[in-house]
């Protein structure tokens, strides 16, 4: 089985405005809410690729209520945490329309607190995860409120050591950088990330995969670092090192592409056991949610593999 965790969920409020003004009305051109929160837009990912997953998460409030109704919409499993202080939060996500452009759009967010989260409530979640077996895979995903103790990813990897766990992160430096002693299985930083990390600026794909081979030495085994529009790089514990470029399309909605990225690896890596092909559902993954206005559905995702060609370095 595979778990997503998410620590600071919210129901996403996207609209599109012609073109935003500071100070003025706007009218939008399109609106809609979605479920957000990086771990559940995985668990989304994951359930349209076919893999079935349980996303385990907090919720609080009537906003709780309406973000597990959405969740479940999509058959995915939940073991949601309720908490009593506080309501799931709220992001506003604005797309617009520039001047004298017909592609480009600008993106405005807005994002929400969320509810206090308690040790009562974390001792919940750990409890919780007692019950996830050998071989399953954990994904831990995005950044944590700032009322859960900074070490939580690693409390949860120091609860399941020992276990088999493959575990998955992607999250900001410290947090991740406190999870490589546990071998976890799989790491998506993007360059920024990359160059936060080590505090130095990497130009080429050589220096990245140098900087790559740094976190493997720290316990990561399968690095994959996102270049954005350029592609990415994966380094496997295999000892392989695969660049892959990105399909071509227009890009509307940066949200939930890396996301996407992390479902489509891990998806395609239990369908196949093959990396290249992993990194290939994986690009896809994230590049079809780049060019959609929500999350990539599993037709988008398969209409760009084609586009997409694996080179061994």
């Amino acid at each position: 089985m595979i778990y997503t965790i998410t620590f600071n969920p919210a129901l996403d409020y996207t609209v599109q405005v012609e073109k935003f003004e500071i100070g003025k009305i706007n009218r939008t051109k399109s609106e809609n809410i979605l479920a957000g929160g990086k771990g559940l837009n995985v668990s989304i990912i994951l359930k349209r690729l076919g893999i079935e997953n349980t996303a385990l998460s907090f919720i609080a409030g009537f906003t709780g209520k309406e973000l597990e109704r959405k969740i479940r919409q999509y058959n995915i499993e939940t073991e949601f945490i309720e908490t009593n202080r506080g309501y799931t939060r709220i992001n506003v996500k604005i797309s617009s329309l520039e001047k004298n452009s017909l592609i480009q759009e600008s993106e405005t967010a807005l994002n929400g607190n969320g509810p206090e989260i308690t040790e009562n409530d974390i001792e919940k979640l750990l409890q919780k995860i007692q019950n996830i077996n050998s071989n399953d895979i954990v994904i831990l995903s995005g950044n944590i409120p700032k009322c859960i103790n900074e070490n939580i990813y690693e409390i949860i990897c120091k609860e399941l050591d020992g276990k088999n766990v493959k575990f998955v992160v992607d999250a900001s430096q410290k947090l991740l950088m406190n999870c490589l002693k546990y071998k976890p299985f799989f790491i998506k930083p993007n360059k920024e990330e990359l160059e936060e990390t080590f505090n130095t600026k990497i130009e080429t794909k050589e220096e990245i995969i140098i900087y790559a081979k740094k976190l493997q030495e720290k316990g990561a085994q399968n690095v994959l670092i996102s270049l954005g529009g350029d592609g990415a790089i994966l380094l496997t514990e295999k000892n392989e090192v695969y660049y892959s470029n990105t399909p071509k399309g227009q890009v509307i909605n940066t949200v939930g592409a890396g996301d996407s990225m992390v479902a489509g690896f891990v998806a395609g890596y239990l369908k196949k056991k093959d990396y290249k092909e992993a990194l290939k559902l994986g690009i896809a993954s994230g590049s079809a949610t780049a060019f959609s206005a929500g999350l990539a559905m599993n037709e988008e995702i398969n209409g760009l593999l084609k586009q997409i060609t694996i080179e061994k370095i």
